[in-house]
């Protein structure tokens, strides 16, 4: 299965896809069932270890769901 980073790579640079349709899920204590959601367009830029967001730098191990256009790319638990 390809890596968190392998999959928004590829939505991000991939010339037929909108960036900013992607859902990132992702752990984050305290919020309502210690989950959070952003969109494609929140982030700023993908590292070798965790995304960027303009108030965040998020590791990609705490990353559970990538969903485009309400497709499933990317679940930590149905792996």
């Amino acid at each position: 299965m390809p890596s968190v980073r392998d999959i928004l790579n590829e939505l991000k640079w991939r010339d037929n896809s909108e960036f900013n349709k992607v859902e990132v899920w992702y752990r984050h204590r305290g919020a309502p069932n210690d989950t959070m959601v952003i969109s494609g367009e929140e982030i700023v830029s993908l590292h070798k270890s965790f995304l960027e967001t303009k108030t965040a730098m998020i590791p990609y191990h705490r990353v559970i769901k990538v969903i485009y256009e309400g497709r499933i790319l990317f679940d930590r638990f149905e792996m």
